[in-house]
């Protein structure tokens, strides 16, 4: 069956959001996909993903983003989560320093489970709560650095930094991905060594868990 125009890409390439229940990771991907925020968004409830259709380096590249929750009875799911995924957002609340001390579980729990050249991004969020600081940039740099993740601090209710993390990240896959794959993007195969999907590729769907598992309700949309 021949897609539709709106559908043609070039790669698809699986980003997943990780990090404790609370610091706004559904807030990220609904504000990079949608351009939402929702003031009521309540905890992830398994699993959802949304996806975008960019253009990367003169590619078009649609980034299929899951997101699941953080708390720790849904940890199940965790290897069909991270299967395939070329990428990750670990998120932390800046004015949480619990949250940002889970960071390193939680990459440990990344790369036991994911694939050895996955790229990794520390995301600081809600850098809106200027008054509310409990971690402190240069901390959370430091960390990034040791462990070589790239960084970044963002709002997802004032859009900060949203757009270039998921732009940074996807822009660091393709060039991975465009060094060690040597077939056309048009010959609809998938390189099995980095796990990149090209065109007529099938998505990888966590069982029991389709990209309704939990729509978000109360959003209102910003231009």
């Amino acid at each position: 069956m021949a897609r539709k125009p709106d559908e043609e890409y070039d790669y698809l390439f699986k980003i997943v959001l990780i990090g404790d229940s609370g610091v706004g990771k559904s807030n990220l991907l609904s504000r990079f996909t949608r351009n939402e925020f929702c003031l009521e968004s309540k905890s992830t409830i398994g699993v959802e993903f949304a996806t975008r259709t960019l253009l990367v380096e003169g590619k078009t590249v649609k980034a299929q983003i899951w997101d699941t929750a953080g708390q720790e009875r849904y940890r199940a799911i965790t290897s069909a989560y991270y299967r395939g995924a070329l990428g990750a957002l670990l998120v932390y609340d800046v004015t949480k320093p619990q949250t940002f001390e889970n960071a390193s579980r939680w990459l440990k729990e990344l790369r036991d489970h994911a694939d050895s050249n996955i790229v990794v991004m520390l995301v600081g969020n809600k850098t809106d709560l200027r008054h509310l600081r409990g971690v402190a940039t240069e901390d959370a740099q430091g960390f990034a650095e040791r462990e070589g993740l790239s960084f970044l601090e963002t709002s997802a209710l004032e859009s900060t930094n949203v757009e270039r993390a998921f732009q940074s990240i996807l822009g660091e896959i393709y060039r991975i991905i465009s060094k060690k794959s040597p077939l056309s993007s048009s010959s609809g195969a998938k390189d099995e060594n980095v796990g990149v999907e090209m065109k007529e590729g099938k998505t990888i769907l966590v069982g029991g868990a389709g990209p309704e598992a939990n729509t978000k309700r109360a959003c209102c949309s910003s231009s």
